[in-house]
């Protein structure tokens, strides 16, 4: 049976060839199956290691020197996995750190290099335990977005993003948050259960939870880390994972029974049962997006809520013009660079680009002006992203005001939560490191009475 760090390098080996690591670990953790003890470790070393990438590299950098730069890659994964133990897992001992992290340089044809390996991380810890040296004064340089960007483990455009946006206290902050380990939220299906059911449930089974600030049908799960279908009522689809961020949405939308809805880039699915539910299941949904693997969860996800309401639509909500001024309210969740959810991607940090959200923000200004011809007169179309990037939320909606003057940013619903993250000129920003969840753009737009 292979070791859970054998299985953690496994699965880092394949991320750094280019699978997304949340597939990977997937995949890995199907193939040997693990006590959930070993499950977790496996877990928290695979992201660890993926969101610490840079922070590991520099101190790799600074201690090996030129010995560093020519290392190979696999070597250089089984040292940031006895590194990354050394500086974030303190309930690891050092010694078996040190240890298993030279037995993986062994099993991994590295054995000539053992000497090294076991004198890196010695040397790490050498630096650590004197009183007039830090590894931190080694490796941080001058410049404020690569200080952060090194610390925290980004690269210095998102730290400058930030930066902007929010100012150095607040970069750190939020930066720092986006390295915790993910909550698992849930958002409890009122049609099928109760609140109560679901907490006696899971008290019963031994699951830990707390509900959710602002919302009557959330909870997050704590210390939970086996396959989510294992918890009680999955299968007869009693609650939907979705963050408690992402709830927000359907509370701006304030969908009514009776009512037409669309929602524009619906797949997997877990804002478009949220509307289905606060309708009670009644009215029309359209539920539209255009790639074929997401729309399968998106309807494994209708069939498991049991909701009748739903009509899935395969299609490019760019180019549908047989929606025109069909709907009382449009949701369009539009694809971004999901800068507020890189705690749960900690990939995406690596694999975003300044110029793939330049692109974004093409598709999303499209998005929004065609989404737009569905509203009838009258009716309110929401626009959100789970990104922190002015460029594809503030300026997205600056810019389309501009162009369609028959449109206006309407206040939330009264009696909702959503007052708590409103800011002028009626901007919903939900900020992690202050509302402890996802990261958050939403805005509610209304459609005149005398539009065109």
């Amino acid at each position: 049976m292979l070791s859970s760090r054998q299985i953690a390098f496994l699965t880092l080996r394949d991320v750094h060839n280019g699978a997304y690591v949340d597939v990977a670990l997937d995949r890995i953790l199907q193939k040997f199956p693990l006590p959930d003890t070993d499950r977790r470790l496996v877990t928290e070393l695979v992201y660890g290691c993926t969101r610490r990438q840079r922070t590991l590299d520099a101190i790799l950098n600074q201690i090996g020197k030129k010995n560093a730069q020519s290392q190979p890659k696999d070597l250089r994964t089984i040292l940031h996995l006895g590194l990354y133990q050394l500086r974030y897992q303190q309930k690891i001992p050092p010694s078996a750190a040190v240890n298993t992290t030279v037995e993986l340089a062994k099993t991994n044809k590295f054995a000539g290099l053992t000497g090294v390996v076991n004198g890196i991380l010695r040397q790490y810890l050498r630096i650590q335990s004197a009183k007039d040296e830090n590894i931190d004064s080694l490796i941080l340089p001058n410049t404020e977005a690569s200080q952060l960007g090194i610390l925290h483990s980004f690269p210095d455009w998102i730290i400058e993003v930030w930066l902007e946006q929010f100012g150095y206290t607040e970069t750190a902050a939020l930066s720092a948050w986006m390295n915790q380990t993910p909550n698992l939220d849930l958002r409890i299906n009122p049609l099928r259960t109760s609140r109560q059911a679901v907490e006696t449930a899971f008290t019963n089974a031994g699951i830990n939870f707390i509900p959710l600030a602002n919302l009557d049908n959330g909870l997050r799960i704590t210390n939970y880390r086996a396959p989510i279908q294992t918890l009680p009522g999955f299968e007869q689809g009693w609650w939907t994972v979705q963050d408690a961020s992402a709830q927000l949405v359907g509370y701006l939308l304030n969908p009514q029974p009776g009512e037409i809805i669309i929602d524009a880039c619906a797949a997997p699915g877990g804002k478009t049962t949220q509307i289905a539910e606060l309708m009670g299941d009644q009215g029309q949904i359209f539920a539209i997006d255009d790639t074929p693997s997401r729309i399968n969860k998106l309807k494994q996800n209708i069939l498991r809520s049991q909701l009748q309401s739903i009509q899935v639509h395969t299609g490019d909500s760019r180019h549908l013009p047989q929606f025109y001024q069909t709907a009382d309210r449009v949701l369009l969740d539009a694809p971004c660079s999901g800068l507020g959810t890189l705690h749960r991607h900690p990939d995406a940090r690596w694999r975003q680009t300044p110029e793939k959200v330049q692109q974004l923000t093409q598709l999303q200004t499209e998005l929004l002006n065609h989404t737009s011809t569905w509203v009838k007169p009258g009716g309110i179309l929401v626009y959100a992203t789970c990104t922190l990037h002015k460029s594809e939320n503030e300026h997205i909606i600056q810019s389309f005001l501009q162009l369609h003057p028959d449109w206006k940013i309407a206040p939330p619903p009264p009696n909702s939560p959503l007052h708590t993250y409103t800011t002028p000129p009626g901007w919903l920003k939900v900020l992690p490191h202050h509302h402890n969840m996802d990261g958050f753009f939403m805005v509610r737009l209304k459609k005149t009475n005398d539009s065109p």
